[in-house]
């Protein structure tokens, strides 16, 4: 199984090297910015590496809200930077699952999700897949709780989409690690990814704080049990230096199969 974990975006591949990565995240632009990512020099290398790439887009990006002046430099924004990812070899792009307003239907959201998907096939589709996020905190997510989760699905149905299970968002936001991996696969029938991290908040905090497995609030044997029954690569995005990441990939290397 490959474990890896999001890395600065200077220099990814030294960055796995440091950490003894299989896999690396890392971002393309600024989080926080609407930017569309620049060409990368080290694409070839990237591409050419054993080391698998995935690649997060920005925080920003909420293609769920009713908000048309986020809502449509989102999925233009999402479509760029897979683009982007496609360039550097990436086997996908995260993003969140998105909100909608205090107020706003929810099922609106859902079928912005559907829009935007019918907005990338019409400009050629998403060249890497598209991989959605599990969130932590928000009384109006499209994807904390799983029966939002479902529903989201169900209003996809049609499109080629992925899914990402972070566990400490699934913790932070209510859902218990013991047995999720089948609950969610029941929804979505499948798990792309793991993002194999630890949380700072308790259970159904709403806290999206990741912590290192051996510090957090999460029992670390589930985080591990978690990783093990997805057969999913997991990406730790845990917090420290090079070698704290380091200790909870190898923390999960001791105890997978």
């Amino acid at each position: 199984m490959r474990i890896g974990a999001h890395v600065d975006a200077t220099d990814p591949l030294a960055e796995a090297k440091a950490r003894g990565a299989d896999v690396i995240q890392f971002f393309l632009a600024d989080p926080q910015g609407w930017k569309a990512p620049k060409p990368r020099e080290d694409a070839g290398a990237l591409r050419d590496s054993d080391v698998d790439i995935y690649i997060h887009s920005p925080y920003v990006i909420n293609v769920a809200t009713g908000n048309n002046r986020i809502r449509i430099p989102s999925r233009k924004l999402l479509l760029a930077h897979a683009r982007a990812a496609a360039e550097v070899g990436a086997k996908g792009l995260i993003v969140h699952g998105g909100h909608v307003n205090a107020g706003d239907d929810i099922e609106s959201g859902f079928d912005n999700w559907r829009k935007a998907f019918a907005y990338a096939e019409a400009e050629g589709g998403f060249p890497v897949p598209v991989l959605i996020e599990n969130t932590a905190g928000g009384d109006n997510a499209c994807a904390r709780r799983f029966d939002m989760l479902a529903r989201l699905w169900a209003a996809l149905d049609g499109y080629e989409v992925g899914l990402c299970l972070d566990t400490c968002h699934a913790f932070a936001g209510g859902e218990d690690l013991v047995g999720i991996v089948d609950r969610v696969k029941g929804i979505t029938g499948r798990i792309d990814l793991i993002h194999a991290n630890g949380s700072k908040g308790g259970f159904d905090s709403g806290q999206d704080r990741h912590e290192n497995f051996l510090r957090g609030e999460i029992d670390p044997e589930l985080i591990s049990e978690v990783v093990s029954s997805s057969g999913a690569p997991a990406v730790c995005e845990t917090p420290g230096s090079a070698e704290d990441q380091a200790a909870d990939i190898a923390y999960l290397r001791e105890r997978l199969p």
